[in-house]
């Protein structure tokens, strides 16, 4: 029997006008654990209801008493975020659950968080000076960890979704110009990681995914280079992850100056190997320190702006290179789903978003194209 004499699982009004429902999760210590659900409404509780018995079927635990939502973002990020989802993703959600949505909401019951202070929380994050992207990857963050929380029937609703998060606008992204791109490998001739800023480049590869090359997933012979890891450090150590997402799993093909560049590099690395002998630190990757232990994108930033400073040029991240691929082939009309596959993005719409700043150019382009050929022969 449920509460005040009501059958297990039924749904009864209570005194205040809520509603409300009990369920038995089971007996720990010889004392039957319960849970009681609550609602404004009879479809709100049953909703609530309904969510609890599936998640008791698909032997998901429930928690019974009143958790805070400190206590189970905590549970979340161990659960449901650690061992699914890449080192760096989960250090990211943890150091914004640490630092934002515990101090501020922790204290709040799970099941009593309301729309009101989900937005009074993201609202007092602007006004601190936190920017606007950092407040809607705070609400993303929440929004997950709500989602699950609906899918384990420890919530009637994700307030996370009733809530308007701030909008960020897209930064212009500026890239290297064509004549800009020539001189910069143009003075990398002879450079230790010439071969590694090439193929960045010509591939529209992100750092890490560059880094992570290793000799095994490149064909020399065909020009094919498969994508499917990238270097990162977890816990203090390069250690090599997965990518990103499906979509970037890719196989592509190097441009002949990229492939040519890369072929000097792995000659010019097989000598290195001869001469430091015992000395060498074979991993397997495509570009190394003088020893043969993998490159620390740290390392890599400091050489890159080095060169952009002799140069004269403008100072950019390592990541630019990515942004100059795509800016580079849309200039020469190359398809934007094109585009998109060799990048690695999961929607078009990312990639004419991330260069929209191109667009106007190849519009313009088509104009002319267009008048060329409906325009009077005289």
């Amino acid at each position: 029997m449920g509460k005040r004499g009501h059958n297990e699982g039924s749904i009864y009004k209570r005194s205040d006008g809520r509603w409300a429902a009990t369920l038995t999760l089971g007996y720990e210590g010889g004392k039957r654990k319960r849970k009681t659900y609550y609602g404004e409404t009879r479809r709100e509780v049953q909703e609530q209801l309904t969510a609890a018995l599936r998640a008791l079927q698909q032997g998901i635990p429930i928690l019974s008493g009143r958790q805070h939502l400190g206590d189970y973002l905590a549970q979340w990020l161990e659960d449901s975020v650690r061992p699914y989802r890449r080192p760096k993703t989960y250090r990211s959600y943890e150091q914004l659950i640490r630092l934002h949505l515990t101090p501020d909401l922790g204290h709040i019951e799970l099941a009593k968080l309301a729309p009101q202070d989900v937005q009074a929380f993201l609202n007092k994050k602007l006004e601190a000076g936190l920017s606007a992207r950092t407040v809607q990857y705070l609400h993303a963050v929440l929004r997950a960890a709500l989602n699950q929380a609906l899918k384990w029937g420890l919530v009637a609703r994700n307030v996370a979704t009733l809530v308007s998060a701030p909008r960020v606008r897209h930064k212009v992204v500026i890239a290297f110009t064509p004549e800009e791109a020539q001189a910069f490998l143009a003075a990398l001739k002879g450079d230790r990681l010439e071969a590694f800023y090439t193929v960045a480049l010509a591939l529209g590869l992100r750092p890490g995914e560059a880094l992570g090359l290793c000799w095994n997933d490149v064909n020399l012979e065909t020009g094919e280079v498969l994508i499917h890891q990238a270097l990162q450090r977890v816990e203090g150590k390069l250690q090599l992850v997965d990518v990103k997402t499906d979509m970037s799993r890719r196989r592509l093909i190097l441009p002949q100056v990229a492939l040519d560049t890369l072929r000097t590099h792995k000659a010019r690395q097989d000598e290195e190997r001869k001469m430091l002998g015992d000395t060498w630190q074979e991993g397997g990757y495509v570009f190394t320190t003088w020893k043969g232990t993998p490159l620390d994108t740290r390392n890599v930033l400091r050489h890159f702006q080095k060169l952009l400073r002799r140069l004269g040029l403008p100072q950019k991240r390592v990541y630019d290179l990515r942004h100059a691929c795509a800016s580079l082939l849309l200039y020469q009309g190359v398809h934007p789903r094109v585009v998109m596959e060799i990048l690695g993005h999961s929607q078009i719409s990312l990639t004419m978003n991330t260069y929209s700043h191109v667009i106007p150019a190849l519009n313009q382009e088509a104009a002319e194209r267009l008048d060329a050929v409906l325009s009077p022969k005289h």
